[in-house]
Order: C-alpha cells, then structure tokens, then sequence
C-alpha cells in the first residue's frame, strides 16, 4: 500500500522489493536443526568465506551487529539479498539500505555488507559516499 504522503512523481527512482521469501530460508535446515541462515551468519561472524552464498559481512559489520545487538534473521537475510540485486539492476554501487530493524552500507559489486546500523540510532549518523538508498519493508 503507497503511503499517501509520498508522492512518487517527485522520486522517480524509488523501488519495492516484492515477495515474502523468508519461509522458503527458514525451511533449509541441516542435520542439527539449524537454518541455513544460521550456518551462513555464523560462518560469517567466525571470518569464513561462502562467496557462492550471495552475501558476506564485512568484519567491521559483523562487529557493529555484535556491538549493536542487532539480530539478522532469516528475514533480514533475504530482505538484504534481494535489495542487493535490484540494487545492481538499478546501477547502485555503494548503497543504503533501510529495513525495519536497521540501516546497512552495503558494497553492492561485492555483495557485502559494510556495516550496520540500529533503526533507533540512525537520525544521529550521516551517510556518506553512498549513491542509492533503498528503504525495504
């Protein structure tokens, strides 16, 4: 539903991520009954690399999650993977993402993410050097 205060003619390069993929994510368990993106989150925080899995944290990210106690679920994950690939198909490099938990810089040719930032906190920062925002419900 467009927010009726938003009028978006006056932003012509606003987008939406469609679909709800987070049960398909939460569905893949291995042998212990983790996620997939469990796996994937921990392997990341642990420095491993799982390049054909589409995401990487960066370890300046991985630490401002810890430090922030910012949770990255399976939601999160798939909200992230799919604002990365409209990203690339709109031309973004270095972007903003905005979700309802938080604010990421995202590497957008490297599918990483920079860092993180709490929803609570993000009116006292300034973004730099990013040339797209993507705000992601």
């Amino acid at each position: 539903m467009a927010n009726p205060k938003i009028n978006n003619m006056l932003i012509p390069n606003v987008s939406r991520i469609g679909g709800n993929r987070e049960a398909e994510v939460n569905r893949k368990t291995d042998s212990t009954g983790k996620s997939e993106f469990d796996g994937l989150l921990q392997e990341q925080l642990e420095g491993k690399k799982t390049p054909e899995q589409g995401i990487s944290l960066s370890t300046h990210a991985a630490k401002r999650l810890k430090e922030r106690n910012l949770e990255m679920d399976a939601g999160e994950f798939t909200k992230l993977k799919g604002a990365i690939e409209m990203l690339r198909n709109k031309g973004g490099q270095d972007s903003l993402v905005i979700t309802g938990k938080a604010a990421y810089i995202v590497d957008v040719s490297n599918n990483r993410i920079v860092t993180a930032i709490d929803r609570d906190n993000m009116a006292e920062n300034v973004f730099t050097k990013i040339d797209s925002t993507l705000f992601v419900n």
